[in-house]
């Protein structure tokens, strides 16, 4: 296809979202790369110290907002979503026991960047068929790309007070992907409408408070930075409120209304192993390095690193009833060789001894609990 046509490429851009479905992605939009627009709201953002820890969010400013400038002579990005809850995940009964270890829902399966960068590289190569030349680069949630603005620009939803993506149709239970290209398509209108209304769920259930105001998350407060991104000590100040989430936290997802219209994923990859989705915390903390590899192949959990599950899985403990096993586990880890780690069961323990009654979890009182799709 030489120099195409109106006409051709409204067919292609037809194609595209017909052979994304068939890759498994639940929906697919056009827009352009500029996001200008979010500058001053970026800006704020990092003044405030809502990054934390992730120094990386400081860097290429210019090309968050100027995709050109990241992948050069780009003139589309296809935007794309995937869902990802399994069924029967037992979200709210898994949370409610302080005995089980809860792990974020999109963790439980494959590491979903390698499958939705694979299935965007495919189709790149679809298109490239196509045309004469492409030039093309697949991104999931990697380098400085501002997913969730493109999303919104590309019709897939408007961005929450929690500050994910929520679509009509689909909740936020997905992930997002991109494909930036050298191609001039026609582009989809963006989703100008905010549907959350007056709800203020997400940010009432928060348990550590980490929304400083609607549509602003205070990263350095939210549990999955702690329990994901963050290197070293937890603040002492927020460990009793984490309860017995051991990596990432769904709540604000949990209690969203928009969820009740939330599809399954039909993606086998997203499927839980190791029984992750219920597991026992006393199991868990058992797992010596080694054990800890072989049970993460593959998962996302392996980036929090063997001596940040074995911290998130003290804190847990010592946000549970305790008892003689627990107690004989964590003075057994009293002596491990990361001072990390040391600090968080010497925590759990003294909040144990000094029978520190485990704190309600908001979300199990909340009375728009009902409408989770559990």
């Amino acid at each position: 296809m030489r120099s195409p046509t109106p006409e051709q490429l409204d067919q292609l851009t037809q194609d595209i979202k017909t052979w994304a479905r068939e890759l498994g992605f639940q929906q697919c939009g056009i827009t352009t790369p500029d996001l200008s627009e979010h500058g001053d709201h970026l800006k704020a953002w990092l003044d405030a110290g809502y990054q934390g820890q992730m120094d990386y969010l400081n860097n290429h400013f210019e090309k968050r907002l100027d995709p050109t400038l990241l992948v050069p002579g780009t003139q589309r990005i296809i935007c794309v979503r995937m869902d990802y809850m399994p069924e029967n995940t037992r979200k709210l009964e898994t949370l409610s026991n302080s005995n089980k270890g809860y792990v974020a829902r999109y963790t439980l399966g494959r590491d979903y960047h390698k499958l939705m960068r694979k299935r965007l590289t495919q189709l790149g190569k679809k298109i490239a068929e196509q045309v004469d030349e492409l030039g093309y680069r697949a991104f999931v949630d990697s380098a400085p790309v501002l997913e969730r603005p493109l999303a919104q620009k590309a019709g897939i939803g408007w961005i929450g007070k929690h500050g994910l993506v929520l679509n009509r149709e689909a909740g936020s239970w997905f992930l997002l992907g991109e494909l930036f290209i050298d191609l001039a398509l026609p582009i989809d209108p963006p989703e100008t409408e905010n549907h959350c209304g007056r709800c203020s769920a997400c940010i009432d259930v928060c348990p550590t408070e980490a929304f400083p105001q609607p549509g602003v998350l205070d990263g350095s407060r939210c549990i999955s930075y702690l329990t994901i991104e963050l290197k070293g000590n937890i603040p002492e100040e927020l460990r009793s409120k984490m309860g017995n989430r051991i990596f990432g936290c769904d709540d604000c997802q949990l209690i969203c209304p928009w969820n009740s219209f939330s599809h399954y994923t039909q993606e086998a990859d997203f499927y839980p192993r190791n029984d992750l989705g219920d597991a026992d915390l006393l199991e868990l903390f058992s797992w010596d390095e080694e054990t800890f590899l072989k049970r993460t192949e593959g998962s996302a959990i392996r980036r929090t690193g063997h001596e940040g599950w074995l911290r998130n899985i003290a804190v847990a403990l010592g946000n549970g009833l305790g008892g003689e096993a627990v107690i004989s586990a964590l003075n057994a880890t009293l002596d491990h060789p990361s001072a990390v780690v040391q600090e968080h069961v010497r925590w759990a323990l003294d909040r144990l001894q000094q029978g520190n009654p485990p704190q309600p979890l908001p979300i199990l009182s909340h009375p728009g609990v009902r409408r989770v799709k559990d």
